[in-house]
């Protein structure tokens, strides 16, 4: 399993922090690689919600990741899990409130073998130990776009 956490403060109260993230079709907005968001079942915001993303992939080709949201406590935290894709991951965006803004913390965790043992490639790059690194690498990548949330949400008008 590998494992990435990354946090900002965001001069920002918790609510619209929160809001701003329960809304998955506002990731293409702070997320590289998330091409589109569509909410395919299930109440938008609510735990249970199904959405579909649109990835990139390797070959430059949009890919779909299904994203389903797990846990919604308002102004506090928000968990999901990317129930299909090109890798299977859950994380969570964690957020507390502080006198200048609200601390957000968000943390992935993927595994690292797939379903089908020896045959599956992903396994055999493990037991090379280069699965590892290159997990490692993406889920870094991905927490550390944290800082363009940041931006994002600064820059707009406080409402």
């Amino acid at each position: 399993m590998a494992f990435a956490e990354h946090e900002v403060l965001i001069r920002r109260d918790a609510m619209a922090v929160y809001l701003y993230l329960l809304d998955a079709t506002n990731l293409p907005l702070w997320r590289d690689g998330v091409r589109s968001v569509k909410l395919l079942r299930g109440s938008a915001g609510t735990k249970g919600a199904v959405y579909r993303q649109m990835v990139a992939g390797r070959s430059g080709l949009s890919i779909p990741a299904d994203l389903e949201i797990t846990q919604a406590r308002p102004g506090a935290e928000i968990q999901f899990d990317v129930i299909s894709g090109p890798s299977c991951r859950s994380g969570g965006y964690y957020l507390s409130t502080e006198t200048s803004g609200t601390r957000v913390r968000f943390a992935v965790e993927a595994e690292q073998e797939g379903p089908y043992g020896f045959l599956n490639p992903m396994t055999f790059l493990n037991r090379l130990g280069l699965l590892n690194t290159m997990m490692q690498r993406s889920l870094s990548s991905e927490v550390g776009q944290l800082e363009r949330l940041k931006d994002v949400l600064e820059l707009q008008p406080a409402v």
